[in-house]
């Protein structure tokens, strides 16, 4: 497997003290908050979703009576739960897109703009 060297945006290799810069960034501890801010959302969305997509599908599977209830004409229980499945899913993009703008960006573009710039604190 090869890997592609990476560019700039304009298209010219990085300087060679960015990679150096790039690894001790890892270490900073502003890096190391802004993964764990991710890590706080993504977390539990995906396990609050999975477990919602695993009732979803367990009972389609085990509970075809309940899930054959009619509600509202030819709607039922599980097209409904199918629907919903939808609707947590964008739910869940835009609450994340919410709290990337909130909580993320801001100190992610402070991190790039002091890697790019060759700042050190």
């Amino acid at each position: 497997m090869t890997t592609q060297p990476t560019t700039t945006e304009a298209g010219e290799p990085p300087e060679p003290d960015l990679k150096a810069r790039s690894v001790v960034m890892h270490t900073d501890p502003r890096f190391l908050e802004l993964r764990a801010r991710l890590l706080r959302f993504v977390v539990p969305a995906t396990i609050a979703f999975l477990c919602w997509y695993l009732l979803y599908v367990v009972m389609s599977a085990f509970a075809r009576d309940v899930m054959s209830t009619q509600l509202v004409g030819p709607l039922n229980l599980a097209l409904l739960f199918g629907l919903l499945q939808f609707v947590s899913t964008f739910g869940i993009a835009v609450a994340y897109a919410r709290y990337a703008n909130r909580r993320l960006d801001p100190l992610a573009d402070d991190l790039r703009t002091e890697l790019e710039n060759g700042e050190a604190r």
